[in-house]
């Protein structure tokens, strides 16, 4: 595989997530995620592909790790472990992780490039994203923003794993 990334929204205290949801909305962040995703193929657990407002998401090979043997979704490539995951990728050029939690967390080992849209601001939540280490991964692009609809700033960073 080229380039497997991970692309997520953490709030400052590394939360993602509540009732399998999202914490906030930034118009802004939705067209960086699709502008960075669209043509390329996406892994997501089954969770995260329900939770979706359009599904599957268009543009893009939706691949979905489930542990239910034998369970199709229509327009969805499925997949059942992990090295399954990495042999699918291997030949593509870049594939992204959109989540959820424990596939982030399954993943993070494998990633080469991280696209972190920092949330300024901690939130409640029931799902959080792991630490992120400064001895593994350095800081390449930041681009800082602000959201007006949520009155709390953002920043785009990304991040590379330090050889």
């Amino acid at each position: 595989m080229k380039n497997l990334s991970i692309i997520v929204a953490i709030a400052s205290n590394y939360a993602i997530g509540k009732n399998n949801d999202l914490l906030w909305h930034i118009s802004e962040d939705l067209k960086h995620f699709k502008k960075i995703t669209l043509g390329h193929p996406v892994i997501m657990g089954k969770k995260t592909f329900e939770s979706l407002p359009i599904r599957p998401l268009p543009g893009r090979e939706n691949i979905v790790l489930t542990d239910v043997a034998g369970e199709t979704i229509p327009g969805c490539t499925m997949v059942y472990s992990i090295p399954q995951i990495l042999t699918l990728c291997k030949n593509k050029e870049d594939c992204f992780v959109i989540g959820g939690s424990s596939v982030y967390k399954q993943f993070l080992q494998f990633a080469e490039t991280l696209y972190i849209t920092w949330v300024h601001k901690a939130f409640e939540a029931d799902v959080f994203f792991p630490e992120i280490s400064e001895k593994k991964w350095q800081i390449t692009e930041t681009e800082k923003h602000h959201s007006e609809e949520n009155n709390f700033d953002f920043s785009f960073v990304i991040y590379k794993r330090k050889k």
